[in-house]
């Protein structure tokens, strides 16, 4: 594995993390592919869609970031194989409350790393 590529990955995600914790819509939206897929279970309810509902959800309430969040989020595991790369993320004090695990793969296409599919659950 390349030390670039994983750097490239490593970036996507961390921008992930980051839009997350400011609400930064436009960000969050530009770590996905336009084909992505995100599927996962908050408690005991399986959503299964696009990532689209979960930035309208970030862009409806104030950022972690404006209220002071104690949110945390750490990039527990990252694989790059060729064009394809894999990475799992644990939050902690989402929205001050909720621990979760996400788990991503992403795909080069067009020049450029996007996450194509993010599969969560809270913990």
């Amino acid at each position: 594995m390349s030390n670039n590529l994983e750097s490239e990955v490593l970036k996507v995600v961390q921008t992930y993390i980051d839009a997350t914790y400011k609400a930064d819509v436009d960000a969050l939206r530009g770590t996905f592919h336009r084909e992505a897929r995100m599927s996962g279970y908050l408690g005991d309810q399986l959503l299964v869609g696009t990532p689209e509902p979960f930035i309208c959800d970030i862009a409806s309430q104030p950022s972690m970031e404006s209220v002071g969040a104690n949110y945390h989020a750490a990039i527990v595991y990252l694989s790059v194989t060729g064009k394809i790369a894999e990475a799992i993320v644990r939050e902690d004090e989402f929205r001050g409350a909720a621990s979760l695990e996400n788990h991503f793969h992403l795909i080069f296409d067009g020049g450029v790393w996007s996450i194509i599919s993010k599969t969560f659950t809270t913990l």
